[in-house]
């Protein structure tokens, strides 16, 4: 029979796809060409990997403890140091939105006083702030859909926020099935490109309101920013 917490061991490697995403955006911020951080340029990606070296050891603990927990006391304070994480994960994503939507405000700005530097450069943070949004978004819909990662396995399964394919189909063989971490990244992507959903349907309003934020982001950079820059170049 199936352990009923099984799940945690089989969603292991979302977490590190989470945490790996993480570097990415940190990596993404430190090659933005023009000025356009709060601070010195150091200060975001600082702030982020002092949030991300705690967590990843605390996700790897859990991880150990989760091979060698027996009863439900074990499970339980398992559970609340996953709960404790998820909440950090969540302050994290938050630094990096604001960190993220700054930049595009102050390119914005750069772009109206008419001294945002030549063409390529701009074109370049263009495409980076982009994918640092479809990235922060899919964290945003990982950490957020039926109540976070963390809870599964350890309480009855909440409410979905979203109603991906999967979850319409009658097989027997994918009854129970789960989305993992690519699986949103898809989503923010998709919705970052089409500006509204594709084959994965909001369900809540906190659901429709994230997506409405990156559609948002995404259109603003790729309709103002980008297009600005294609012109500089022309």
């Amino acid at each position: 029979m199936r352990h009923e917490h099984a799940i945690i061991h089989h969603r292991g490697l979302d977490f590190w796809s989470a945490r790996a995403a993480v570097l990415v955006i940190i990596c993404l911020q430190l090659l933005v060409i023009n000025n356009l951080s709060f601070g010195p340029r150091w200060l975001a990606p600082t702030v982020e990997a002092a949030l991300l070296v705690p967590l990843s050891i605390a996700t790897a603990w859990t991880q150990m403890q989760t091979r060698n927990a027996v009863d439900h006391e074990h499970w339980y304070a398992i559970g609340r140091l996953r709960l404790y994480i998820r909440r950090t994960a969540l302050v994290m994503t938050g630094v990096i939105s604001i960190m993220n939507c700054g930049s595009l405000v102050l390119l914005v700005r750069a772009l109206l006083e008419g001294h945002a530097g030549a063409g390529t450069t701009l074109l370049v943070d263009a495409l980076n702030i982009w994918v640092t949004n479809v990235i922060v978004f899919a964290l945003w819909f990982w950490s957020t859909d039926r109540g976070g990662p963390p809870t599964c396995g350890l309480v009855k399964r909440a409410h979905a926020d979203f109603l991906f394919p999967q979850m319409t189909l009658p097989d027997r063989e994918i009854q129970g099935w789960l989305p993992g971490f690519v699986d949103y990244v898809f989503l923010a992507f998709t919705n970052a490109t089409a500006f509204s959903p594709t084959d994965t349907l909001p369900l809540t309003q906190r659901a429709k309101l994230l997506m409405m934020a990156e559609a948002m982001i995404s259109l603003l950079t790729i309709a103002l920013v980008a297009a600005r820059a294609v012109n500089i170049l022309a």
